[in-house]
């Protein structure tokens, strides 16, 4: 990345400050999944950091699976979704979290979550990185949060502005 791309970016949320959430949120999902064997499934692409720094603290057994899905284009939602790669495991009768990097439209996570519903699965919880203050299109319930912000255009910690930006330590406002 160049010198001048990086100076772009203003820190909403420090390296620091990502750990500590993490932390938080791997405690609550430790504690609410305790004596189940859950199905973790990762949002790629942008989730893939958020999940792994999620599943290096479960304590809890855990399989894990990704969803591929796409909805972007630029800095803008396309308000279409597309499947490109669903996940392989049986999701039947699972304790299953969605491990997701944003909540935005909501049209993504509701999308996903109508699927698997669809699948029969045990129960069914979120987990989002981040969830901006938007007038979402579909609603869904959020069961972990890690952080609240408002409507700007992030990268870092995976999120990405036309695949870059994605190996920031912190999330930035572009």
């Amino acid at each position: 990345m160049k010198k001048t791309e990086k100076q772009k970016i203003k820190v909403l949320i420090s390296e620091e400050e990502i750990k500590r959430q993490v932390c938080k949120l791997a405690k609550q999902i430790n504690r609410d999944y305790k004596q189940k064997n859950l199905l973790v499934i990762s949002v790629l692409s942008g989730s893939i950091v958020f999940c792994s720094d999620i599943i290096r603290q479960l304590k809890t057994d855990f399989s894990l699976d990704f969803i591929r899905v796409a909805s972007y284009k630029d800095k803008k939602s396309t308000n279409n979704i597309e499947l490109i790669s669903s996940v392989r495991t049986d999701v039947r009768g699972k304790d299953v979290l969605i491990i997701e990097d944003i909540y935005d439209t909501g049209k993504t996570l509701s999308y996903i979550k109508n699927m698997l519903l669809k699948k029969k699965v045990k129960s069914l919880k979120t987990c989002v990185l981040v969830n901006k203050k938007t007038t979402k299109q579909e609603e869904t319930g959020i069961d972990y949060v890690g952080f609240n912000i408002e409507d700007e255009f992030i990268v870092g910690y995976g999120l990405d502005y036309n695949g870059k930006y994605r190996g920031l330590p912190y999330i930035g406002v572009l």
